[in-house]
This record gives C-alpha cells, structure tokens and sequence, in this order.
C-alpha cells in the first residue's frame, strides 16, 4: 500500500509508521520538519523484510510555500496515494485572552489548513486503482458535547474544523471512490499531551492509539465514510 503521514518524527505519527513499516508490501512517506527524526526513524525501521520509509522534510505550517515541492516528491515515489493520515497537530495550552495572534494562526495553520491544502494536493493520486483513505486526527476537544479545558480553546476549535471538512469532504467525494474519517482522540501519553496536561496519567501510549489508527486506516473505510468517531475511554 502507498501511505503518508504527516507528523511522523514523534508520537503517535512515528508509532503508526513504524507499525506500516513492518509490511514490506508497504511504501510509507513519512512527513515531518525533523531530518534527524525522520532519519532516525528509517533507521529504526530499516529491515531487509520491512516496508519502505521515504522522509520528506518540510514544514506544514506554510504548505503553500512548499506545496510544488511535496507533490513533486509524491509523484517521484507513488502513482496513486491508498492511505492519508494527516497526524500532525499543534497544540500550546494557552488561556483565551492571552493567546496572541500569532500563535492563534499558528494552531490553525498547522491544525486545519495545512491538512486541508495536502488533502487539495493529493485529490489527484486518490481513488485511482482502488478505493483511497483519508484519516484526519482531530480531538475529543472538538467533539460537541464533550468535555472541555481551559487553555485549549484555540487547539479545539482548529481540530471542530478539521472534523467538519471531513463530513463535507466525504459528501463532495462520495462517488469518487475516496472515504474520509476524523478519529477524534483522548489523551494518549505523547510528548505533546504531557506538555499540555503535565503530571497527568495518560488513558493509553502512543503505540497503543498507532495500532488503533493503523488497523482503521486500512479497514475503517468499509464501515465508515464522513464520520468523527470519538477514541477515548476517560476524560480528557
């Protein structure tokens, strides 16, 4: 299978890649700004029977700088895409009236139009051969309803948008042999989690909420299109 992953050099994005990559029918381009994690991550993963990590480094947050660039490395390694996992997020806990600006567009630059813009780019290699996935990592913060945190209104707002255009998306695209699923997360023991919530035990690891995201990523889309599925146990 042809799988990307945004926000592979850590985390859950580095856990899912390293699952894929024990498939050696897989190719996997794996998507952060870190060289050395990425490489790192190769290395971890490099194994005569393993799957093939391609890194490519740059930086989501201005996607539209760099767009020309990553869909010409798409195009150099895959003919079609099967599976999108846009993973990388960004989160900074941060009340309200004290967020400035700047880091206000920073979240949702990074939590919603960097995804949306690599969905745009890579609409093209979807849906050709066979039927393509795309998985958006939003949070239980952006499930209505759901409990909410202080310092986390912008992270929660970005990640309600992002779940949305997954709803629309699948409706725009429902004949055009492409699903698309918003798995809504609760805490996972993550560097980014632990620095938002520190000194709080987390639901589950990172590895854990992989195998998760790894086994709907190839077998949601026979259930499921257009939804936002909550993934979590506890509060948050």
């Amino acid at each position: 299978m042809n799988i990307i992953i945004t926000g592979a050099s850590r985390g859950i994005g580095r856990e899912t890649a390293k699952i894929f990559a024990a498939n050696k029918k897989n190719l996997i381009i794996i998507i952060s700004r870190s060289k050395d994690k990425l490489q790192s991550l190769k290395t971890e993963c490099n194994d005569k029977e393993a799957g093939e990590l391609i890194p490519l480094v740059t930086d989501l947050e201005n996607i539209m700088k760099n767009e020309q660039k990553i869909y010409d490395f798409v195009i150099k390694h895959m003919k079609s895409v099967d599976i999108l996992i846009n993973n990388a997020g960004f989160l900074q806990k941060t009340l309200f009236t004290e967020t400035s600006c700047d880091n206000a567009e920073r979240t949702f630059n990074i939590n919603f139009f960097a995804p949306a813009q690599l969905i745009k780019l890579l609409l093209p290699l979807m849906g050709k051969e066979k039927r393509s996935h795309v998985i958006n990592i939003s949070s239980m913060g952006a499930v209505q309803g759901s409990a909410k945190f202080p310092g986390l209104s912008y992270y929660s707002a970005s990640k309600a948008a992002i779940a949305n255009l997954t709803e629309c998306l699948a409706e725009e695209y429902k004949e055009q042999n492409i699903a698309f699923n918003c798995l809504a997360l609760g805490s996972a023991n993550t560097e980014m989690f632990n620095e938002a919530f520190p000194g709080y035990k987390a639901a589950v690891t990172a590895q854990e909420m992989a195998v998760l995201i790894s086994d709907f990523a190839i077998k949601g889309d026979k259930y499921f299109n257009g939804k936002i599925i909550p993934v979590s146990g506890n509060t948050p």
